[in-house]
């Protein structure tokens, strides 16, 4: 007889025979299992993310998006919301539980879905160890791995690792990276509906998200506000509220914070050759550059508003299409509706939507659509339909364009320059309202750093890096033009040149054997004043005295003297033509060629990367950079003699995994490319090619960089540069503290800059100037400088030891008494400044004339 006692004793059989042959089969599989002990030491696979100096993201890396977080920073709505919908057990049972896998296996004998039976802490033995495949084999390895996990970590740390390791579609893994993806937001800045709807994501990401599909989203959201009101944790009023707002998620990226795309693929590919692409991107390294925000904004926009008003002195190129284009002529229309033909259909809103998605927008520029035309406005439609004018002020600058070297004469009315249905580029220009624009077809690029240590404050390779990742900062060697004397200039002093040497600006006439023809150099413009000191030769670029320089100072002597300022000898022409730029560097390598100049002599090593932090925050690496500075020699002295080794810090060399200690080294110092006189007589000049003198005006004279007395700096100095044919402009300057290069041309080599035509209200066009360094890159590094000088003092260029001042004359260079404009004082190295003095008569004429023989006139 089937009794009670005899089901107990059948039941209790059975589960002896149960936990035996679920042992067993844990015997049988433990060797297999994976070492959950991992779990303790979590090295979280998150991108790597670039950061200025001031700590502002610039930029993310990694295809795994991801953002750690400790559960103390996890909103108590989503652990709320997870509890209710994943595990509502989850704090009761031992990893497996039993009511849940009761029913899921009820569920199956029955042919019924009664619910998974996973736990979260089932969950993470599969994210963390296992794959998702549907077998039996994987779901007793799930359980367990979930004893074991649950032997080995707190309910508390077993949630957290859950939060920041679950898959939630878009390469999302982890809450706070799918909030910030799905909505823009950090998860505390999440509304209760949004809350829900990460938390339906696991079930199933990729056909659940708000973007794949709003409606499918929507219903998981109310299922799980559904389960958070049964569950106690939120009020009814709470629940109709969330489940009736409507589904917002859409795409985002990580939330930059400092548009920098230039600086950053610099530091990406930095950090690819220190660690190797699969450390890099995974293991969550936060990299913090030198770069100033302030004055990374300044750079693009100076290369940005720079690039669009040479673009636009050179003409209008017409709209990217037209909706609405004219008919051809000698075709008619044919067909009989109303005889009408395409042009005066109106647009539609499905015409003019499509035609607005199609178009890119490249930073200040946008895409829109011309929807009327009055005689000296127009209406245009941009995207989400806002209506929008442009006026004449916005409009007049479009002159046909017909090619680099010519335009067309100036419109006169709207309709001159667009029409209806034309798909155009627009520049919001903010209160000045919009202007017509069009994407330029010159590039450009600008870099600035610190001469006292090589750090870059701000790097900008082109245009838009979203319209081309060449960066012409560091991977365009063009040909430097006039920036190149300043190194000319500073060899002939090292040769017994000063500034008061005469050089004959004169036509030079050099016949070439092997080229079988002369060589004839000219100035430009094509000036010649004779015999003139060498300050006046710089300050006004004279090509011809750079010439003479070369050939008296001699080839060999100024490639090496080159080499200094660290251009490569092996990329240096051998030839005179070097003389007038034919060298070809980047914008980099020019700028840190005069930082020498303005640091006092010290040849920098540029740097992009400060520090590098694993994702624990620890500093894994430190830049120690060179310092370049007058007392350098004294100050390691000291440092030696005090034992102050730490005032310099280098960190493991980050090409390891292991955490090392802080190790000292002693501060470095940069080496010396010049002299410290030689590089004080050279920027002292250079501000001449800015200033000039207070004599300069009355001689009827400037230099060729006049224009960046705007600033109202006198403690700035700077070279133009324009190479032959103009298709490379440049403009290299710095103040003590900061040095910028700007350089301009096409990415064609084969194409010039031109120059701009206008109208001279005769019917005729003129040539009203060719573009130059002073006009075509000058007026970036003005815009730039006059943000970056603002946070700088005023620190006059002032002379070092070894120095002196003495007054000549002005047109022989000797010694003079005289006190009027005839003189100048003139700085000289000791030993170095003239004996003799110019003979004059009891008028003040000079007498020395033909008869003056300089030996140092060439």
């Amino acid at each position: 007889m089937f009794t009670l006692k005899n089901l107990l004793k059948i039941s209790l059989i059975l589960v002896i025979l149960l936990f035996i042959s679920t042992f067993a089969l844990y015997i049988n599989m433990r060797d297999q299992l994976p070492n959950v002990n991992s779990l303790k030491d979590v090295k979280w696979q998150t991108p790597m993310q670039i950061y200025s100096q001031e700590g502002l993201l610039i930029s993310q890396f990694g295809e795994k998006k991801r953002i750690p977080l400790t559960l103390e920073e996890i909103p108590q709505q989503l652990i709320n919301a997870l509890l209710a919908t994943e595990d509502d057990r989850f704090y009761l049972h031992f990893g497996v539980d039993p009511i849940g896998m009761g029913r899921a296996v009820l569920g199956q004998l029955m042919g019924q879905n009664k619910g998974g039976a996973s736990t979260i802490t089932m969950q993470v033995a599969r994210n963390f160890f296992l794959t998702r495949e549907q077998t039996y084999i994987r779901k007793i390895r799930e359980i367990f791995l979930s004893f074991h996990i649950e032997s080995l970590l707190t309910k508390d740390e077993i949630l957290m690792l859950y939060i920041n390791k679950i898959a939630l579609g878009h390469r999302t893994f982890g809450f706070a990276a799918a909030a910030q993806v799905y909505y823009g937001k950090t998860l505390d800045e999440l509304t209760l509906a949004q809350i829900a709807v990460l938390a339906g994501l696991p079930k199933a990401p990729s056909t659940l998200n708000p973007i794949r599909s709003p409606e499918r989203a929507k219903n998981r959201r109310a299922i799980v506000l559904q389960r958070m009101l049964v569950s106690g944790y939120i009020s009814e009023q709470e629940y109709l509220s969330a489940k009736n707002a409507p589904i917002t998620g859409k795409k985002h990226g990580a939330e930059i914070e400092l548009n920098a795309p230039y600086v950053a693929e610099m530091a990406h590919q930095k950090m690819i050759e220190r660690y190797g692409a699969e450390q890099a991107y995974t293991n969550g390294y936060k990299v913090f550059t030198t770069v100033s925000a302030n004055l990374q904004q300044a750079a693009q926009n100076a290369v940005t508003n720079n690039l669009l008003n040479y673009d636009q002195r050179h003409g209008y190129r017409g709209p990217l299409l037209s909706l609405r284009p004219e008919p051809q002529e000698g075709k008619s229309s044919t067909s009989s509706e109303d005889n009408l033909t395409l042009m005066q259909i109106p647009l539609t809103e499905i015409e003019i939507n499509d035609a607005l998605s199609a178009i890119t927008s490249y930073q200040n520029l946008q895409p829109a659509i011309v929807t009327d035309i009055a005689e000296q406005s127009i209406q245009i439609t941009l995207e989400n339909n806002d209506i929008a004018y442009i006026n004449w002020e916005g409009l007049s600058w479009a002159r046909k364009y017909i090619s680099d070297q010519k335009q067309d004469t100036p419109p006169k009315e709207a309709s001159d320059i667009l029409r209806y249905g034309d798909v155009i580029l627009v520049e919001d220009r903010g209160e000045e309202g919009f202007k017509l624009s069009q994407l330029p077809q010159a590039s450009a690029a600008m870099v600035s750093l610190s001469p006292d240590n090589g750090a870059i404050k701000a790097a900008v390779g082109g245009f838009s890096f979203k319209q081309s990742q060449f960066n012409r900062v560091t991977q365009a060697k063009r040909q430097v033009g006039s920036n190149i004397k300043p190194f000319i200039y500073s060899a002939a002093l090292e040769q017994g040149y000063t500034l008061a040497s005469l050089v004959n600006d004169a036509p030079i006439n050099q016949w070439d054997k092997s080229a079988g023809i002369a060589w004839r150099p000219k100035n430009s413009p094509e000036n010649y004043a004779g015999p003139m000191r060498v300050r006046l030769a710089l300050a006004q670029s004279k090509n011809v005295v750079a010439v003479r320089l070369l050939k008296s100072v001699g080839l060999d002597n100024i490639i090496n003297h080159l080499s200094s300022f660290g251009f490569s000898p092996d990329e240096l022409p051998r030839n005179e033509s070097l003389a007038l730029g034919s060298a070809s560097l980047t914008p980099l390598e020019v700028a840190t060629g005069f930082a020498a100049f303005a640091n006092g002599g010290y040849l920098i090593e540029p740097h992009l990367i400060d520090r590098i932090e694993n994702s624990d925050g620890k500093v894994i690496y430190q830049s120690n950079p060179a310092l370049a500075c007058n007392p350098c020699e004294q100050l390691e002295r000291v440092a030696l003699e005090n034992n102050l080794a730490d005032d310099g810090l280098i960190i493991n060399d980050g090409h390891t995994e292991s955490e090392q200690q802080l190790t000292p080294t002693q501060v470095k110092f940069a080496e010396r490319a010049i002299s410290e006189q030689n590089a004080f007589l050279i920027a002292d000049s250079l501000n001449s090619a800015i200033w000039g003198a207070d004599w300069s005006v009355a001689d009827g004279w400037q230099g060729t960089g006049w224009r960046a007395r705007t600033l109202k700096r006198r403690d700035i100095a700077g070279k133009t540069g324009t190479t032959n044919e103009a298709k490379d402009a440049w403009f290299s300057g710095f103040s003590k503290h900061i040095v910028t290069t700007s350089w301009i041309g096409f990415d064609d080599p084969g194409r010039n800059l031109g120059y701009t035509v206008y109208n001279n209200n005769l019917g005729k066009n003129q040539i009203t100037g060719n573009e130059f360094g002073a006009k075509s890159a000058q007026p970036a590094w003005i815009e730039f400088m006059k943000v970056a000088l603002a946070e700088q003092p005023v620190e006059a260029i002032e002379p070092p030891a070894e120095i002196v001042s003495v007054r000549i004359d002005k047109a022989t260079g000797k010694l003079t008494t005289a006190t009027n404009k005839t003189s100048q004082f003139e700085y000289f190295k000791v030993g170095t400044a003239p004996v003799d003095y110019v003979r004059q008569d009891n008028s003040g004429d000079i007498l020395d004339g033909e008869d003056n023989k300089e030996e140092d006139i060439f």
